[in-house]
């Protein structure tokens, strides 16, 4: 994907991108693939497919949610920014937590927050269950990108999330996943909002964004340990 096809099918999902962007993008991509160079990142490692397979598929999370209308979103193992760090050049608006327990990973992302010059952006170098306190029932948008399978990844994020907002899903092929995952979004007071299927463009990816709104505040006291939410995930009969 050249420059000016990504603007073209970005403005099919409804966004007009601007010139500022497009040079934050650029900062990005260039200091991806230097860093990328001497520290494993990412698999992807021509401009070509980072502007499609990364930043454009980080976009695609707009399908799903009116981000302009928030004012916080978490991203769940954020590895080298996405979708969170994209996110954040389009939405101004938000203020953003990239999460990711890899210390390589963190501390290229506070390297690219620096040179982005972006002030209400937070990276965050721990595992997301450490971080439960801090966060509990506070973040409008929680998401995670290809982050392990959905009942484990539900309980890990749905305390998070404001009654009455949402943990959005970046998925694959996730028909199976979802099947599995009905208790787990009933067991933690929470409904499946809608679920979207899409291919990337030029056919080079199925895409599914999963949306999840939570309905009751959680309680801290009744959250599992890490261990029990990876022993047994929450399905039924699984506790």
């Amino acid at each position: 994907m050249n420059i000016e096809e990504f603007i073209s099918e970005v403005k099919k999902l409804g966004i007009d991108v601007t010139e500022e962007q497009l040079e934050k993008l650029e900062i990005y991509c260039t200091f991806l693939l230097e860093y990328n160079s001497h520290t494993n990142l990412t698999a992807i490692k021509n401009r070509e497919e980072i502007y499609l397979k990364h930043f454009y598929d980080s976009l695609t999370l707009v399908k799903s949610i009116d981000l302009n209308k928030e004012s916080t979103l978490l991203d769940i193992g954020s590895g080298a920014g996405f979708p969170g760090m994209v996110i954040k050049i389009f939405f101004p608006n938000l203020q953003v937590y990239l999460v990711d327990s890899n210390n390589k990973k963190t501390k290229f992302l506070m390297e690219l927050k620096e040179k982005l010059n972006f002030d209400n952006l937070e990276v965050i170098n721990n595992r997301i269950e450490n971080i439960t306190p801090r966060f509990i029932n506070k973040i409008d948008i929680v998401t995670a990108r290809a982050v392990t399978n959905l009942p484990v990844l539900l309980e890990l994020a749905l305390p998070l999330v404001k009654p009455n907002k949402y943990f959005i899903a970046m998925k694959g092929n996730a028909t199976e996943e979802l099947e599995n995952s009905k208790y787990a979004i009933s067991y933690l007071e929470s409904k499946l909002d809608n679920v979207i299927d899409f291919e990337l463009p030029n056919d080079t990816g199925k895409r599914t964004l999963i949306s999840i709104k939570k309905e009751k505040l959680s309680d801290i006291n009744k959250l599992r340990s890490y261990e029990k939410i990876i022993k047994k995930p929450l399905q039924k009969k699984s506790i």
